[in-house]
């Protein structure tokens, strides 16, 4: 059965191996869907807009160039006198822990017109020796680029500047030291030609210097910052890790390769050594994945922005600032440091550098691990397995079910990843793989187990109840017409009397009333849920326990042999009205082994049973008239329909024609619980004589039968009996009896 049913959905079980195939593949890197790529990235994004914290992380200020300092204090770029008051602010008063510049000084600052000064001085007042005594004096404090570098010097603070990649390399300003740490960069590391960095000066003057570059995805959104790059097989750090070194008092930086090999790709960075280590992850780019707190902007929530222009006007309580990280950054529209992320179409770039830093002091990195390709392929092949062997073989509603469970279940493996490891693993294909897989096994399903129902209701609606072919049609693969051999209880119905009231009735009197008594009984037998095989004139055939499997099928056939008398009874009470005779039945019913199926030849085919135990009902239907009852059942039935609790009356034990062996017949005398004292009295005695007769101790049998014919002169079955014991009275049988009674007819 399990075979057939995986050879009736092979078309299913194959276009969802096909589908496995293709994403697998895709995971493999075989062939690339960028739809899946943007919906992976789509995915991560709302798993990180799910898992936000949304909270203020005071730890971090971004001092924010906003329209309203822009307005009072003029366009960017200010002064360099004013940019070092702004420093030496927040380095000496309010004692930050660290100072992050998001701004690139790339040219030297002319606004104090210490050129001019100089120039004039050396040309035109050469005579005025004051003059140049007092621009002598005055010169440091307008070099403003000298004001800001030596503010640079006093404090904890880190320049920022930018690496690029262009046809022409260019390059301006100039580059901090390299990493001392790192002698060459890891394979995979992103790797720049060009830089705009701070003039020479101002990278001199501070104490540190990091690139605030990002990476933007094919859709344009920074979800990722580079911690550490190359250039000219150097590696430098970025602005968000140099101000977390700031703060942390300057640890030793190492990089961490892939499983521990020396030569693998970039696994993480690590700051400091031991317990207090502070471990970054990141991938083989360098690049960490943005944990963004929440919205940006001012009114976002997730970090204190305080104007620059209150900074710069002393407005904040001394040291109010005190041992927090601060970023100096933009969010006035027309400097253009806006950026999309994930949270937000229009950014603070700054921002995005905070939430790094908040992630790094918390350890809150998530990353794409190195072996994520493999998990994806893993996690693939293992529900594909379930989804071939899951999907075609359910029914609808579980199927649905299955799928549903199977997507809660890919849901929850990744959201423990992310949230209990860190780990930003690859949804879409999983995901999609699973609906599609699921649509079309509906698909197909539908179509093809609609036809295989349809087919299945055609084969079987004119042999078994509907109520029967309904069942069949919730597992239509469980059913078929291929013959196989089955316990079964068959019942052959004949009716008494037909043929002689035929010779005297027209024939479409004779047809309406053969329909309308054959209707009668087939009725009887769907309601106890019996399958009809056949019609032969005034018999009909039926069967139970198939093609729905039923462990009582000789209950319901007795159930079923009763009520047809009932049927006839009532129906003779109509006749009897109308002044017309009345039929009798003969029912014979047998249970054992028989071949059930559709049998026939090429032309014409059944679903039937055939077979010695099929033989043996009709030889007992036969019967029906000899003994003059309504029902004559084997033994087989009779033990089979034991818990129908029926009153039974042994009739005898036949050999039937073609049968060598003896069967014990029995008749149904009532129903159960509707035997009155005298029949069970009465039977009683039966019992009693039967013994008698087949040991051959025929007078006393004759006492008992006699005896039987006075309580009940009616039945038929004594008065058989008392012939037949005056016949072997006259004729004694010879040695061998054993009170069987032959057979030669059919």
């Amino acid at each position: 059965m399990a075979w057939a049913g995986l050879k009736r959905h092979r078309k299913r079980m194959l276009a969802t191996a096909a589908l496995v195939l293709l994403a697998v593949a895709h995971a493999a890197g075989l062939w690339s869907l960028a739809a899946l790529h943007r919906l992976d990235e789509a995915l991560y994004d709302r798993r990180l807009q799910l898992t936000m914290p949304q909270t203020l992380d005071e730890r971090i200020v971004i001092i924010d160039i906003d329209e309203r300092s822009l307005a009072r204090v003029g366009q960017w770029p200010w002064s360099r006198a004013r940019v070092a008051a702004l420093v030496r602010e927040l380095t000496e008063r309010q004692q930050v822990a660290a100072l992050a510049l998001d701004a690139v000084f790339a040219e030297p600052d002319r606004s104090s017109g210490l050129q001019n000064l100089e120039r004039l001085a050396r040309e035109d007042l050469q005579h005025d020796p004051a003059f140049a005594d007092w621009l002598a004096r005055a010169a440091p404090q307008l070099d403003y680029d000298g004001v800001l570098a030596r503010a640079l010097q006093q404090g904890p603070v880190a320049l920022g500047y930018y690496l690029s990649s262009d046809r022409d390399a260019r390059r301006s300003g100039t580059l901090p030291r390299p990493l001392a740490e790192v002698d060459a960069p890891p394979p995979g590391m992103l790797h720049w030609d060009g830089y705009g960095s701070n003039i020479a000066p101002l990278t001199a003057a501070a104490p540190r210097a990091g690139f605030f570059n990002s990476v933007a995805d094919p859709d344009g959104k920074v979800r990722a910052v580079p911690l550490v790059a190359a250039f000219e097989g150097r590696l430098y750090e970025s602005l968000s890790l140099a101000a977390l070194r700031l703060g942390l008092d300057n640890p030793p930086l190492r990089l961490e390769r892939v499983a521990g090999q020396a030569a693998g790709g970039l696994a993480a960075v690590t700051l400091g050594s031991g317990a207090q280590a502070l471990r970054v992850p990141v991938d083989a780019r360098g690049a960490a994945l943005v944990p963004f707190r929440g919205p940006g902007g001012p009114r976002g929530g997730s970090f204190r922005y305080i104007a620059a222009l209150d900074v710069l006007e002393g407005r904040l309580p001394a040291g109010e600032l005190k041992g927090r990280y601060t970023l100096l950054g933009f969010t006035a529209p027309g400097l253009m440091d806006l950026r999309p992320t994930p949270v937000g179409e229009v950014y603070p770039g700054v921002e995005v550098h905070a939430n790094l830093l908040s992630g790094m002091l918390d350890g809150r990195i998530a990353v794409r691990p190195d072996y994520a390709a493999g998990y994806e392929v893993a996690l693939l092949l293992a529900l594909g397995l379930v989804l071939i062997l899951g999907l075609p073989l359910l029914p609808v509603a579980a199927s649905l079910g299955l799928g549903l469970a199977l997507l809660a279940g890919i849901l929850a493996l990744d959201f423990s990843l992310y949230l209990g490891a860190g780990l930003a693993m690859p949804l879409a294909t999983a995901l999609v793989l699973t609906l599609t897989a699921l649509a079309v096994n509906m698909a197909l399903g539908y179509f093809v187990e609609s036809r295989a129902k349809r087919e299945l209701a055609q084969q079987f609606a004119t042999y078994v109840p509907p109520e029967l072919v309904r069942q069949m049609l919730r597992n239509p693969e469980r059913y078929g017409m291929q013959a196989r051999a089955e316990e079964l209880t068959v019942m052959f119905c004949d009716l008494r009397g037909f043929t002689s009231l035929s010779e005297t009735m027209e024939p479409l009197a004779l047809q309406a009333l053969l329909n309308d008594v054959l209707s009668r009984l087939t009725h009887v037998i769907r309601a106890h849920q019996g399958t009809i095989d056949k019609y032969m004139g005034d018999c009909v055939m039926a069967f139970w326990g198939a093609p729905v499997a039923q462990p009582d099928h000789a209950r319901l056939a007795v159930d079923a042999a009763v009520a047809m008398t009932a049927t006839m009874r009532q129906f003779n009470a109509e006749r009897a009205a109308r002044g017309e005779p009345a039929l009798a039945v003969g029912i014979g019913l047998n249970t054992g082994v028989m071949s059930v199926g559709n049998m026939g030849s090429d032309l014409r085919r059944a679903y039937t049973v055939v077979g010695d135990a099929v033989n043996l009902a009709s030889r007992l239907e036969s019967l029906s008239r000899v003994y003059q009852v309504d029902i004559v059942a084997s033994q087989a039935s009779v033990d089979h329909a034991a818990a129908g609790q029926h009153l039974w009356q042994e009739l005898d034990r036949v050999r039937v024609k073609g049968k060598h062996q003896a069967t014990t017949i029995h008749t149904v005398r009532a129903a159960p619980g509707q035997a009155s004292a005298a029949l069970q009295a009465e039977l009683a005695l039966w019992q009693a004589a039967l013994p008698l007769w087949r040991a051959g101790s025929f007078e006393e049998f004759r006492t008992k039968v006699n005896e039987l014919q006075q309580a009940n002169a009616n039945f038929f079955l004594y008065r058989l009996y008392a012939a037949r014991v005056a016949s072997q009275l006259q004729t004694p049988p010879g040695p061998g009896w054993d009170g069987t009674t032959d057979f030669d007819a059919k």
